[in-house]
């Protein structure tokens, strides 16, 4: 084989080895996700776009405050990007605007607006999580029973940072 034959299957094995690596790293690691709706204004905006960690919650459960991607549970093919409110073994409340865990009154500065609607006091059972969008008023999210409380094994990964536009460019809890 002469140089050009070898310097063509370096080239190749390169390509091979680079693309290889990409499968891998979207496939188990991270992976890159486009905000659809106003469901989390104003943390993100409809067209930003996020890289989430699909790795984290292999590891660990996921925690309060959190911002999550989920595969919506009436249609697998669809995705929905919510925060954690409560965790297995909390209680959840809504009442008067406010939204309660554990009987404690939540400081939630993120937000849009307070919620117009109430929830019943309910204990989040394991393996799930109950979430809800910052847009408290124009989400679908576990206060509704199409979504109710999410199993573990419908959570994608964990939102780490907001990368486009450049000018949104920030890392989220």
């Amino acid at each position: 084989m002469g140089q050009l034959g070898t310097e063509i299957r370096d080239w190749v094995i390169s390509i091979a080895v680079a693309v290889a690596l990409a499968m891998f790293i979207r496939t188990f690691v991270v992976e890159l996700y486009l905000v659809d709706g106003p469901s989390m204004m104003p943390t993100l905006e409809h067209q930003q776009r996020l890289v989430v960690n699909k790795f984290i919650y292999k590891m660990r459960a996921p925690e309060r405050g959190e911002i999550l991607i989920f595969q919506y549970p009436r249609d697998k093919s669809r995705d929905f990007i919510k925060r954690v409110i409560a965790v297995p073994g909390d209680t959840i409340e809504i009442k008067d605007h406010n939204v309660y865990v554990n009987g404690e009154l939540q400081n939630e500065d993120y937000i849009l607006a307070k919620s117009r609607m109430d929830y019943p006091k309910t204990t989040i059972p394991e393996g799930h999580v109950f979430v809800m969008g910052d847009n408290r008023n124009n989400s679908e999210d576990s206060r509704f029973p199409d979504v109710g409380f999410v199993p573990y094994e419908l959570l994608k990964g964990k939102a780490m940072l907001v990368f486009w536009p450049l000018s949104a460019w920030k890392t989220l809890p």
